[in-house]
Parts: structure tokens; sequence; C-alpha cells
């Protein structure tokens, strides 16, 4: 399940932020307990790395937008948190 919703996102974020660097990690396991957990341990709080040309001369929230702008329903189906690292271009 959540491998599914993690790879779907990073697909999404493929798409729309051809980035050249990309992980999408679920990290709901970690969150067990907290706000926005489901019980499960899977797809409520993910961690993105990216990397993306977009993104350059961007501030930090400009390109947090960007990422939240593209998973936005998936955050409106249920996803509760995502931690954003943005990486230097590669």
């Amino acid at each position: 399940m959540s491998i599914d919703l993690a790879e779907r996102m990073a697909d999404r974020l493929r798409q729309q932020l051809q980035p050249t660097a990309l992980e999408v990690l679920d990290e709901s396991w970690r969150h067990a307990g907290h706000a926005g957990a489901n019980g499960t341990g899977y797809g409520t709080h993910f961690k993105v790395r990216v990397a993306s040309p977009l993104m350059a001369g961007k501030g930090r929230v400009a390109q947090h937008r960007l990422v939240y702008d593209a998973l936005r329903d998936f955050i409106d189906q249920g996803v509760h948190a995502i931690a954003i690292e943005v990486l230097q271009e590669l």
C-alpha cells in the first residue's frame, strides 16, 4: 500500500518538477500515535528529498510550495505530513 502511494507521489513529482534527484519515503511508522497517524504505520507521513531546475533561484517557501502543489490531491486524500528536503541541483 505505502509503496504504491510513495511511488505514485514520486511519479507525480517527476511529471511536474522534472527532478534531477528524487526520493519519496513513507515514514508513517515513525509517527505512530501522533496526529494524523492512521494506526497502520503507512500512508500518512512522508519525506521528500528533491532537486529540480524549477526550484533554482526560488526561496525555501516557494520551493516547498512547488512540492505541496504537485501533491495537493494526495494531501486531500489523507496524507497528513510531508517533510521536504530540497537538494542542491545535481
